[in-house]
């Protein structure tokens, strides 16, 4: 008698259940040890500057308390001197923070509710992107601003280097549009904090000479940087999306959902600098969304035209006769992958050498 389970449709549908459980399972424990061991750097950076201060300790025992727990405890790596040296100036960066940070970065817990002053949120995120943080951020505001995005978009060291490469700091929100005008106020900020200006695309292969169908056509195909670059909320429903008006065809060039808005929003790329006339047709889609696609629980739909330039000034004038809201921002082709890391990426020589010598590995063993 065979010992084989008759794989069917019940055990493919519990085996793949309950391999998501143990991967969630996995990410609580991670995070777990995660939040544990920089709850540890904290009370340790906390007992390093106490010590200095009353003790009189210079920073020379940094160096001897590195030697002793390095050798208590030689399988973690933690204990470094550098590392210890980072933990003591993170700790110092931060201290002082936390009874207003609530004020700063809403999305963190409140402090209040807690017998520790500092959110727990704020240990969630890996000790490497703390680091940094604290390298790469030029003042407070900034670095608690990549903290509570890290922690709101649950992103990877990678991710949030290239956000802070892309100076997404001083591009959130700064869309030209007529929000506040068009949209009740909780909207209404809601929709400007979405935009940024410019929208910067990193995708290799996109030329800063692309027309507008081409780069539209680059973006859907690479549509989840594409999503990253948007930013959290933004569901992608389609490109060339078409419309029937009035037995006359039309396509938007690109139309999302926002989940957090609870609103549809047509975006149109244009290649070329902005001109008022582009509004024009951007509103019109935006009129048809509403009355085509939109249901009584949506919001009125969002307009966002994203072009190679603009003029604030003449973007402003255009948008003041405009009843749909709609915001206007710029695009910038971001190169650095291409130009300075890409010499660093394997070539095809070289990943098939690699190929081949793993194989005379394996057949010599």
């Amino acid at each position: 008698m065979s010992n084989l389970i008759h794989i069917n449709k019940d055990y493919a549908a519990w085996i793949c259940e309950l391999k998501i459980r143990i991967r969630q399972s996995q990410i609580k424990a991670a995070v777990k040890v995660n939040t544990e061991l920089l709850q540890l750097y904290w009370q340790l950076g906390s007992d390093i500057v106490e010590k200095q201060k009353n003790a009189k300790w210079g920073d020379g025992f940094l160096k001897q308390l590195s030697q002793d727990l390095s050798a208590e405890f030689p399988e973690m790596k933690g204990f470094s001197l550098r590392n210890i040296e980072r933990i003591r100036k993170w700790y110092i960066t931060y201290k002082d923070v936390f009874p207003f940070a609530a004020q700063l970065v809403p999305q963190m817990e409140d402090s209040s509710k807690t017998a520790q002053p500092v959110p727990q949120s704020f240990f969630s995120i890996p000790w490497g992107h703390h680091i940094l943080i604290m390298q790469r951020c030029k003042d407070m505001n900034m670095a608690l601003f990549y903290i509570q995005q890290t922690i709101e978009n649950n992103w990877s060291r990678t991710v949030l280097d290239w956000q802070i490469d892309s100076n997404l700091y001083e591009r959130q929100g700064k869309a030209i549009s007529n929000f506040k005008r068009t949209l009740p106020t909780p909207q209404s900020d809601l929709a400007q904090q979405i935009t940024k200006d410019p929208y910067v695309i990193d995708i290799m292969g996109v030329r800063q000479d692309m027309q507008e169908r081409e780069l539209e056509e680059h973006l859907d195909s690479h549509i989840s940087k594409y999503l990253l670059e948007l930013g959290k909320g933004f569901t992608y429903y389609g490109h060339q999306v078409h419309l029937r008006v009035g037995d006359e065809d039309f396509y938007i060039d690109q139309l999302f959902y926002h989940v957090r808005l609870h609103c549809y929003v047509v975006i149109e790329l244009k290649a070329t600098a902005f001109k008022p006339e582009h509004i024009g047709q951007l509103n019109f889609y935006v009129t048809a969304v509403n009355k085509l696609m939109c249901t009584e629980h949506d919001n009125p739909t969002i307009g966002l035209l994203i072009c190679k330039d603009k003029n604030d000034v003449v973007a402003e004038y255009t948008l003041q006769g405009v009843e749909s809201p709609i915001g206007v921002s710029s695009v910038e082709i971001f190169d650095k992958l291409t130009e300075d890391f890409k010499s660093a990426l394997p070539s095809i020589e070289d990943i098939e050498n690699e190929l081949r010598d793993k194989k005379q590995k394996e057949d010599e063993v």
